[in-house]
């Protein structure tokens, strides 16, 4: 039986820990020995997570906890022996590198979830990290990003052309379905009755320039009386957010949702799905919205593009004036776009695809000589 634990900090609420865990789930149904190895063994995402599939808690305490850390690392790697270590995100990557030399007959792939740009803005840490990460870059078997926007973010900063390849996200699409009784309620609270709410699903970071949508919602605001709008996520600029939205004139006409888990329910609530970011790897809310027979507008940014095909409309980056237009334009569309939405994400990012991609890749990495 082929073994594969995948490295994480933990199963906090967010898109590379859900992914993870339906790697997880998936391989493990197919025959796998799977196992997710956490830096801290915390997080809702652990109920999530299948019987079948072994969790490991490094019980890391904190920045400083680097020696003990690896230490425990490296222990348990050796004891159990899997044949391929799949890491994700900058503490786990860079562990599993420097412990390279001590895992003779272990695989080792890392996994990218940004995008362009995704460390502009934030602190020196992350900065250290990306360095650190492009100087280790040679010593993973594969360094597989989640979107094309992803590989090439990477070869921009160096990494090896040879060893990148691309396994896009996959949606459960048995639990992201069109439903729209099941959005109803939330439908009904967040003003969204008259059949005109428009929905951003995001946490309200810098990247994902919340700024731009509420401007582009106070133009259409201004033109469609009936348009409402709502804001799903938490983030470090809810407080300036919520004064823009004011000065803006949108109160009444918007709601702030917070995190949410029940998100099938949040897209069945929602006509149109919005994405404002001006970067981006593979954004899961795009897909999952999709999923759930959801028409989208997204800037152009990471592989919106490619993800929205002909279903969805593209607009430039951080210009309200297009992204206003593109959302009046779609809500006055019929409902074909999102059958089309749905249908595309059932051909190309389904959990099916997923598994396929992932399994196809570490079963090559196994059998390399």
């Amino acid at each position: 039986m082929s073994k594969v634990f995948l490295l994480l900090p933990s199963l906090d609420a967010g898109g590379t820990e859900r992914q993870a865990v339906l790697l997880a789930n998936g391989l493990a149904a197919r025959g796998w020995d799977a196992g997710l190895v956490l830096c801290r063994r915390q997080g809702p995402l652990l109920a999530e997570v299948a019987p079948q599939v072994r969790t490991f808690d490094l019980a890391k305490t904190g920045r400083a906890d680097v020696a003990g850390f690896l230490w425990r690392l490296a222990r348990l790697l050796r004891a159990e022996q899997p044949h391929v270590l799949y890491s994700f995100l900058g503490t786990p990557n860079l562990a599993a590198a420097l412990l390279r030399p001590l895992l003779p007959g272990v695989r080792l792939a890392w996994g990218l979830r940004a995008g362009p740009g995704d460390v502009e803005g934030r602190g020196l840490l992350a900065r250290v990290c990306q360095g650190a990460e492009t100087l280790l870059a040679g010593m993973p078997d594969a360094i597989v990003a989640n979107s094309e926007a992803g590989r090439a973010a990477a070869l921009a900063r160096g990494f090896p052309a040879h060893r990148l390849a691309v396994v896009p996200n996959g949606v459960d699409t048995a639990r992201f379905r069109p439903d729209r009784a099941a959005g109803a309620a939330l439908r009904a609270q967040w003003g969204g009755e008259g059949g005109r709410l428009v929905g951003l699903v995001a946490r309200l970071d810098p990247a994902k320039d919340h700024a731009t949508f509420l401007r582009a919602a106070a133009l259409l605001a201004r033109e469609d009386e009936r348009a409402r709008f709502v804001c799903v996520g938490d983030g470090p600029l809810a407080g300036p957010l919520r004064i823009l939205a004011r000065d803006l004139g949108l109160e009444g006409r918007l709601a702030w949702a917070g995190e949410r888990r029940d998100m099938p329910a949040v897209y069945n609530a929602l006509e149109v799905c919005c994405l404002s970011s001006r970067s981006e790897g593979f954004p899961n809310a795009l897909a999952e919205a999709m999923a759930c027979g959801l028409p989208c507008v997204g800037t152009d940014a990471g592989d919106v593009r490619e993800i929205l095909g002909e279903t969805g409309l593209v607009t430039p980056g951080q210009d309200p004036a297009a992204l206003a237009l593109a959302l009046g334009r779609m809500l006055q569309e019929p409902g074909g776009r999102g059958r089309a939405a749905r249908a595309r994400v059932l051909e190309r990012y389904s959990l099916e695809r997923l598994l396929d991609r992932a399994e196809a890749l570490l079963l090559g990495l196994i059998r390399r000589p």
